[in-house]
């Protein structure tokens, strides 16, 4: 056999990237244009982005690169890659990810030659402020069949063709979408306009992949498993007559399918809307079924102890404080209990671990193989299979963080522990939920054992993926028979092919696909130009109306019917005719300025990232936004206006009572900020949102205006918002000449409130925490004094927390 050739790269180390001809010639069609590559799990879709990334870096030394991955485990496998592959020095490859602080993430921006990040912690980063992607010459999207909807890379990808001196995209993706209309929308959403596909099909990728033989394998479940599951499904179907009794569905079987539930609970918002309260308690039935469907789920497909701990997380949400009603009728219904003893006194073994157990003795024991991976979609589930198989095998788990019912997961570090383990071949079987999916390293391996199917092709694909790259490879696929394994079965066949046939077709109209992508990139520049040239004509419109009113050396008293007033016409009283009208001197932390006087800044609250405004607003070429865990409000816009944004829902809770009352928000705002605003959110009628008498509403709006002296501004949505928000910083920063302050100072604090404030700035740890600090120790000294250790004692402080009090309280002063 010859041996292999390697890219020789003055960006490159030797003898590091082999030089294959399929990804040399993706990387060249990279280099062109913003391409997205398709190409299967396994054959080097990263080792395409970092040979364009290394062409690009050569021919500019200031320049950077960005590659951005969903998960933490797979940034720092990209990390790794590039560091052992590229010339530029190690401390000059940094990752970012939620673990690292924002400060050392802006710090660290400024030196680096490449970032590997996940895409959500760059999204903050430019939200807030942080970074400028000005400089990247190549943004790289992994796995960029995610850039959908709301997700981050859509964003991202926005900012990033806006704001780069030189952009150049390459999405990378093993499975881009389930038909060209996904594909295309993928494409749209990162600016791309070229497509290169490549298959087994292609000789030169052939030349790298073996075939994997897929194995379907029917499991009988057990009377015993039988019995839990039939026991939950008499409590569904007794659910289910209730909704059919409200008029909101016609099903009756506890198969009911997710695509028929989603409609069920669309109808009985449309009777939640009309003000119908049946449709609050159908609402609370349907979250029933949601809970016993996953019970049924989880003991057909996963194991009898994964439904007994799901089990116990619902007793245990059912006695806590303020449970719902769905949950306490739950467990205290006869059938669920009934099916709880049951689970509790299976002691049998579910069929699927026996056959599992056979599966890897066949392969490592008889067939002297050496590597297995299983693949689950519980955590519960994966907990188990290690516990089982590691009696028989050495075997470990893999798993995400921690999660929301309070199963232990696995740091970032243990991750990549386990996965250098894996590699070398310190253990054999590796347990994994879905977090090894998508693109990790993971070494070739003899067997990929799926504990039950997957429906969703692109997850399929990935997975197998982990095997026949270097050999022949098998997938084993557990399907429990007349569950909704089989179900899953089916449709995971149908998508799989379906994909298969798209990327064969999505290959053979690349080039016309790419065409029609760059002539829609086109037509969205036409329509940008024209828009500026619109604006050019107002404003040329403005100007014209300004000197014709003005032309005979007198100011204009009249304005004719068709002449709409404009901004400079609504003038603001001078301070001394206001209350309060005084500048605030204390409390300054910004000031917004640019050289030409006219770039604003908007201080918005962490929280609000969950909405578009803060994203839209930085994107605006006027507005820098920048990120605080503020204590009072959602949006500062100067010294003396912070802004609570409330939808019509968000209000009605308040006022209602929830966790914080309408008027403490409003003593809060009113406490610190001399022109508190409250935007109130919504097109439709706020009247109508609850069964609240219309009179309790005018009598809370008229409270707030009159005797708290918060301004009620209404805006019809997200949209609306934003440019209100825009219009009054601009006026506050602009016309006023008003300064930024995320502290405002109207009225003397308690002594409670000083000290809260003094502890919440020590590391912009924010108020909650600084509460919980103080609570602790009892005064502001002794939290200052108090040790590493000690203040991990309080509520809320991790280790992170931990070292950068001490840091700022300890170290000796830098002066900038």
């Amino acid at each position: 056999m010859p041996e292999p050739a390697y890219v020789d790269h003055p960006m490159l180390e030797p003898d590091v990237i082999e030089a294959r001809q399929y990804q040399l010639q993706l990387a060249a069609a990279a280099r062109q244009d913003h391409t997205l590559v398709c190409l299967p799990t396994g054959l080097g879709k990263t080792t395409v982005s970092l040979l364009v990334t290394a062409y690009r870096l050569a021919d500019d030394i200031g320049a950077k690169s960005l590659l951005l991955a969903p998960t933490k485990p797979l940034v720092e496998q990209h990390a790794a890659f590039y560091r052992e592959a590229l010339t530029i020095p190690d401390d000059e490859i940094v990752v970012f990810t939620g673990e690292t602080r924002p400060d050392d993430r802006e710090e660290e921006w400024t030196s680096a030659r490449v970032v590997v990040a996940t895409p959500q912690v760059v999204e903050n980063d430019l939200v807030g402020g942080r970074i400028s992607l000005r400089d990247v010459v190549h943004c790289t999207f992994d796995e960029c069949h995610r850039a959908t909807g709301d997700y981050a890379y859509t964003y991202i990808a926005e900012r990033y063709h806006a704001d780069a001196a030189d952009p150049l995209v390459t999405g990378m993706s093993a499975s881009p979408g389930g038909n060209e209309e996904d594909i295309r929308t993928v494409c749209e959403n990162l600016g791309v306009a070229n497509v290169e596909v490549m298959t087994e099909d292609d000789a030169d990728v052939g030349e790298h992949t073996y075939d994997t033989d897929v194995q379907w394998e029917r499991i009988e479940l057990p009377d015993e498993v039988l019995e839990v599951r039939d026991a939950v499904n008499e409590v569904i179907e007794d659910r289910l007559e209730k909704l059919r009794e409200l008029g909101v569905t016609r099903a009756s079987s506890p198969d009911v399918s997710q695509k028929d539930l989603n409609k069920i609970r669309a109808r009985l918002q449309e009777l939640i809307d009309n003000d119908d309260s049946e449709g609050y308690q159908g609402m609370s039935v349907h979250a029933e079924v949601m809970k016993l469907r996953r019970a049924v789920e989880l003991v057909e497909t996963q194991s009898v102890e994964s439904v007994r701990r799901y089990f116990e997380r619902q007793r245990n949400a059912a006695r806590s404080s303020g449970a719902s009603k769905a949950s306490q009728r739950l467990v205290s219904e006869p059938k669920v209990k009934e099916a709880m003893r049951k689970a509790d006194e299976f002691d049998g073994l579910h069929p699927k671990f026996r056959r599992a157990r056979i599966l890897l003795a066949e392969t490592l024991g008889i067939e002297e193989g050496e590597r297995v991976i299983v693949f689950t979609e519980s955590r519960d589930t994966a907990e188990a299979l290690t516990e089982f198989l590691g009696q028989h095998f050495d075997t470990r788990r893999f798993v995400g963080q921690g999660d929301a019912d309070g199963s232990d997961g696995m740091t970032q570090t243990e991750q990549r522990e386990t996965l250098d383990e894996f590699r070398s071949g310190e253990f054999e079987v590796l347990v994994s939920t879905s977090v090894a999916e998508e693109g990790l390293d993971v070494p070739e391996v003899d067997l990929v054992l799926f504990f039950e199917p997957v429906p969703t092709a692109i997850r399929s694909v990935q997975r197998k993926g982990r095997t026949g790259r270097q050999t022949e490879g098998r997938v084993v696929v557990l399907m429990a028979e007349d569950t909704r394994d089989e179900a899953y079965f089916w449709i995971s066949r149908r998508r799989e092919q379906e994909m298969e046939d798209e990327l064969r077709s999505l290959k053979g109209v690349a080039d016309e696909l790419a065409g029609d992508l760059g002539d829609d990139q086109r037509a969205l520049d036409d329509y940008e130009n024209s828009e500026t040239d619109q604006a050019d004509a107002s404003e040329n419109a403005a100007e014209n109306a300004d000197a014709s009113a003005t032309a005979d050396g007198g100011e204009s008293t009249e304005t004719s019917d068709d002449q709409q007033a404009g901004l400079a016409d609504f003038e603001a009283p001078a301070p001394e005719d206001v209350e309060g009208g005084d500048e605030p001197e204390e409390g300054v932390t910004a000031r917004a300025s640019s050289e030409d006087g006219e770039t604003v800044e908007v201080v918005v609250d962490q929280r609000e990232l969950d909405s578009n405004i803060a994203r839209d607003l930085s994107k605006r070429e006027t507005v820098e936004t920048r990120l605080e865990t503020l204590s009072v409000g959602d949006y500062v816009l100067s010294d003396r206006v912070a802004v609570e944004r409330k939808s019509h829902a968000d209000f009605m809770d308040t006022l209602l009572g929830g966790d914080r009352s309408l008027f403490e928000q409003a003593k809060d705002l009113t406490r610190h900020y001399t022109r508190p605003v409250l935007l109130l959110e919504g097109d439709g009628d706020l009247y109508a949102e609850r069964n609240v008498h219309p009179n309790a509403i005018r009598a809370a709006l008229s409270s707030l205006a009159v005797d708290w002296g918060v301004s009620v501004v209404h805006t019809r949505g997200e949209d609306d918002t934003t440019e209100m928000i825009r219009t009054i910083a601009e006026r506050e920063q602009v016309d006023n000449d008003r300064e930024v302050s995320a502290h405002g100072e109207k009225a003397a604090k308690t002594l409670g409130e000083h000290q809260e404030y003094v502890v919440s700035a020590i590391a912009d740890i924010g108020p909650v925490t600084a509460r919980s600090l103080l609570d602790e120790f009892g005064s502001v000294e002794a939290v200052m004094t108090a040790g590493e250790d000690d203040l991990l004692d309080a509520a809320g402080v991790g280790q992170v927390t931990a070292e950068r009090i001490r840091e700022v309280v300890a170290s000796d002063y830098r002066p900038d």
